[in-house]
């Protein structure tokens, strides 16, 4: 794995690693490069005046360009310089994944880049949307400290089955939309699958909740007052039409407060309204007011039963600091006396697995009781061992432990397991488990040694294992995203679009400029782009009148029957009389 010489990434687990991928810069073709310039200066543009942060300044500091698509070394150089790395992935990756990353302080930069048919915006993460949106920001202390916030909360909450179906069917459609040659009836199957399930989300989630919040700030916040407010949403940075659209008083603007939690939003669709944070403390405020309802932070019943309804892996902690992670089941017990998982099982403590206590070790499940012993006014988590003795606990000795919630259990004692100085697990041969209200037997001594967890209460549960790595998370890794096959046609036209860039570059002369749009015109593609790139550079230069009324002419007639192209043209014409040089657009260039 590419560590771009930034220590940030190395710092990453194992399990999260296996989501990176290589850049493959050389893939991105000239008409690539010429979508990526086209946007940002688009950007620049417009951005300029409403962005939140200076933009030409942010894109330095994350060293990005306007001329050219951004290679992650690069950007790693500038990012590490403020305690942050950045990565390349495919398309979508799992909401937990994605939160962690930004826990680790890495942003994850999505490797394709839109095609020039969705300029505008696409609903995939691209590397326009990840690099020019999240990117530039990142150099501001308040907002980075909320990114990383937000990525510690995020990889706490829980999600459910049917968030994990709706990732997939998200993740599905994006990649048929961005793939050349994709059938309208592939797409249009795919639309309905992600309605279908949409439609049936049941209650949401508290990583769903958390995605809102996501992305009224990080995606689609607006800073400042109701009144007189600025951009600072990757979502809204990164689409040249949204970011237009979304000033509009049509779009409803609202104070941004714990309330936001209530409103959905759909990624293919443009936003009804938008959210105003006054400052980015506040957003540190309400996530942590949201941090509040968590089972993460409120942990007993409460927080035991929303890891039964999800169903999958989730980590439940001891007051003791004893961490149980599996899938957790009704054990028919009430008030969390006795927790229970079903399936392979691990115990941890501060997030390292305990020896002798993996998933083989408790394939079959773990069970335990929760609470104090009868007789005992003190957690046997804070036993001393005189008060062991006292209790009748002693290692080699049978002993019988009567908790207030009814559960007893009897056993000849093998090992006492001490952290930090407090009892964590105590272990057992030859043991009976009972629930005496009930006289339901839970553990028999047939099953072999019995072991413990101990602990007055639950203080937490959230998502995933305690410690990934040892569990060995496997999890469904999006591969790299399939790459369209060019036709000899567009490989002439990507042949069309590198000579305009060595014209701009300087490795040749603009009298080349000519024969190219005589090329171009005689294609059998309506291109738009490329055009205009060859205009921009005649007018720049002041020559050859009459091949830029040729091109004025044919944008023209591109513009007559096709209102959205006649929008992307009118944009670029409109940026071309606008800005004829952006300051240190050059800087952060790669070679080559």
């Amino acid at each position: 794995m590419e560590n771009y010489n930034n220590p940030i990434i190395d710092t990453l687990p194992h399990h999260l690693k296996q989501y990176i991928v290589a850049q493959h810069y050389g893939h991105y073709t000239p008409v690539d490069h010429a979508v990526w310039r086209y946007v940002m200066r688009q950007h620049y543009s417009y951005l300029r005046d409403v962005a939140y942060y200076p933009y030409i300044p942010g894109l330095k500091r994350a060293g990005l360009s306007i001329e050219y698509i951004p290679d992650l070394q690069t950007m790693n150089d500038h990012l590490k310089q403020i305690g942050w790395g950045a990565v390349t992935v495919n398309g979508f990756i799992p909401s937990q994944a994605f939160m962690e990353f930004q826990a680790y302080r890495v942003l994850i930069i999505a490797a394709d880049i839109r095609q020039i048919e969705h300029i505008e915006y696409t609903p995939a993460p691209d590397i326009i949307h990840e690099s020019a949106g999240h990117a530039p920001i990142i150099g501001e202390p308040e907002y980075a400290a909320y990114l990383q916030f937000t990525g510690e909360v995020g990889t706490k909450a829980m999600s459910s089955k049917r968030d994990h179906e709706l990732f997939a069917a998200i993740r599905k459609l994006a990649v048929l939309k961005e793939l050349a040659g994709t059938s309208a009836k592939e797409i249009r199957r795919a639309e309905e699958a992600l309605s279908f399930i949409q439609g049936d989300m049941g209650v949401p989630s508290e990583m769903a909740l958390l995605a809102r919040l996501h992305w009224w700030t990080v995606e689609y916040g607006l800073i400042g007052s109701l009144e007189h407010y600025k951009i600072y949403g990757a979502g809204l940075l990164s689409s040249i039409g949204e970011s237009v659209t979304c000033m509009s008083p049509s779009v409803k603007k609202l104070n941004y407060t714990i309330d936001a939690v209530h409103y959905p939003y759909d990624i293919t669709k443009p936003q009804p309204q938008l959210f105003v944070t006054p400052d980015f403390q506040n957003l540190v405020q309400v996530l942590d007011e949201f941090a509040d309802t968590l089972a993460w932070r409120r942990g007993g019943m409460y927080g035991l039963q929303k890891a039964i309804d999800s169903g999958l892996l989730c980590t439940a902690v001891y007051r003791s600091g004893l961490q149980v992670s599996g899938v957790f089941v009704e054990t028919g017990i009430g008030d969390g006396a006795y927790m229970a998982t079903g399936g392979p099982t691990a115990l941890a403590f501060n997030g390292r697995q305990l020896e002798g206590h993996g998933k083989k070790d408790h394939a079959r499940g773990f069970g335990s009781p929760v609470g104090k012993l009868r007789d005992h006014d003190l957690p046997l988590e804070d036993f001393t061992l005189d008060d062991l003795k006292n209790a009748g606990i002693e290692t080699g000795k049978n002993a019988s432990l009567l908790f207030r919630n009814g559960i007893e259990v009897h056993g000849k004692v093998e090992a006492v397991v001490l952290r930090d100085g407090k009892i964590i697990l105590i272990r057992f041969s030859s043991c009976t488990v009972i629930d005496r209200i009930t006289a339901r037997q839970l553990f028999q001594p047939e099953w072999g040694i019995y072991d413990m967890g101990v602990g007055a209460a639950i203080v937490s549960v959230f998502s995933g294992a305690a410690d990934k790595d040892a569990y060995e998370q496997v999890t469904v890794v999006p591969k790299e995203m399939p790459r369209s096959k060019y036709s000899t046609g567009t490989l002439a036209l990507h042949r069309l679009y590198q000579q305009v860039r060595d014209v701009r570059e300087g490795k040749a002369g603009p009298e080349r400029l000519p024969e190219v749009w005589n090329k171009l015109r005689r294609m059998p593609v309506d291109d738009w782009l490329c055009a205009l790139e060859i205009l921009e550079l005649l007018k720049d230069r002041n020559i050859c009148r009459d091949e830029q009324k040729q091109i004025e002419d044919h944008l023209q007639r591109l513009k007559g029957p096709r209102p959205g192209l006649a929008h992307l043209i009118d944009d670029g014409l409109h940026t071309m009389s606008r800005i004829a040089v952006i300051p240190g657009a050059e800087e952060g260039s790669p070679e080559g």
